[in-house]
């Protein structure tokens, strides 16, 4: 599979004024202080994908606070199947900072089109509590991962949220709802459930089978189960919530459904919820969901993997274990860090640049 990303502009995004990386490779790596701008690359390179990106910030947070514009980020894709490269990008403009922007190939495209052209998935040192976190973090971290495998189902979820939403407002409305009103509601939220709760539920299947294949050690393996919040068949869901209104409408909120569904992770090798576990069994087993992830097919499209500060807390086995997954997969990957040393096993396959304060310079 090509390189994914070929070649990434930045313009007044965080602190970079105009930052542009040539040249890029299968691994990638950023090296710098503290500050210096490394998560700041793979931020924007995050929102190449449909969503909020790996920090989930506010549009009009982007930009550098000294611009007084909007931000910019470019990215030139090479495709797995053959066709010419595309030039994808995303931004936002001073006059209405809000507003998401989006281009292929210099046309204007929704959203949610990005996810046409790459699969994205991260993995940055704020998801290590991912397993002490609320149920909703980690059905926003499986939508993620299933948004790289599926372009389509960020437009499910986006569905069934304002669905939910609106049946939530009848609910609470002090008049009784109409209900034929709230009969198609229902059945808007029960078609894109079904498809929500089922993608998920696949994934969850998916993972186990990658994971099944890897060795307990040097990463802890973890097993993983998939409660579902409702019926996963769209007629069935329909029924369950036609059947809970009353019980929704004492509640003020929807009771059944997609938005309910909760993943349990377990510690196979000591059969110990994640969340009783070790900080560093935790983190083993994150990264081991992450080799896992990048295992399953995508099909056409190219995958990233962006690793921020991935290799700051493994020791010298995890690393090289780690590593060797990454060299021998087919996603492009970049990785950061504030010193080279823990690469020193990839420095000579890795293209690699120094950030400082907001400046990318290529390192030999």
């Amino acid at each position: 599979m090509p390189v994914a990303i070929d070649r990434l502009t930045l313009t007044q995004f965080r602190n970079h004024a105009a930052t542009r990386l040539d040249g890029t490779g299968k691994l990638n790596l950023l090296f710098g202080e503290n500050g210096a701008g490394k998560t700041n690359v793979l931020e924007a390179i995050s929102l190449l994908a449909p969503g909020r990106g790996l920090r989930r910030a506010a549009l009009a947070d982007i930009p550098r606070s000294t611009s007084g514009e909007g931000f910019g980020v470019s990215a030139m894709i090479n495709c797995a199947d053959g066709r010419e490269p595309v030039q994808i990008g995303t931004g936002s403009e001073a006059q209405r900072p809000g507003r998401r922007l989006v281009h292929v190939n210099g046309a204007a495209s929704p959203a949610n089109a990005l996810g046409e052209w790459l699969g994205l998935s991260w993995l940055t040192p704020a998801m290590d509590r991912l397993f002490m976190d609320s149920a909703g973090a980690r059905r926003r971290y499986l939508d993620r991962l299933a948004l790289a495998l599926d372009p389509g189902h960020a437009g499910q979820a986006a569905r069934y949220d304002n669905a939910l939403r609106e049946r939530n407002r009848l609910l609470s409305d002090e008049a009784e709802p109409d209900p034929d009103w709230l009969e198609a509601i229902e059945a808007q939220m029960a078609e894109c459930g079904s498809a929500l709760s089922r993608t998920r539920a696949a994934l969850v299947d998916a993972l186990g089978t990658a994971l099944d294949r890897l060795p307990d050690q040097p990463f802890a393996r973890p097993t993983l189960t998939y409660h579902a919040g409702g019926p996963l068949a769209r007629d069935e869901l329909a029924d369950a919530l036609r059947a809970s209104r009353r019980q929704d409408r004492a509640a003020r909120r929807t009771l059944t459904g997609p938005h309910r569904d909760e993943l349990e992770v377990r510690m196979a090798s000591k059969a110990m919820p994640a969340s009783e576990c070790s900080t560093g069994e935790q983190k083993a087993m994150l990264i081991a969901i992450t080799l896992a992830h990048a295992e399953l097919a995508a099909g056409e499209r190219p995958r990233i993997l962006l690793l921020d500060e991935v290799a700051a807390h493994l020791d010298p086995l995890r690393r090289e274990a780690l590593f060797e997954r990454l060299r021998a997969g087919t996603t492009q990957v970049w990785m950061t860090g504030t010193e080279r040393a823990p690469f020193a096993a990839i420095g000579n396959q890795a293209a690699t640049w120094k950030i400082t304060q907001g400046e990318a310079r290529r390192a030999s």
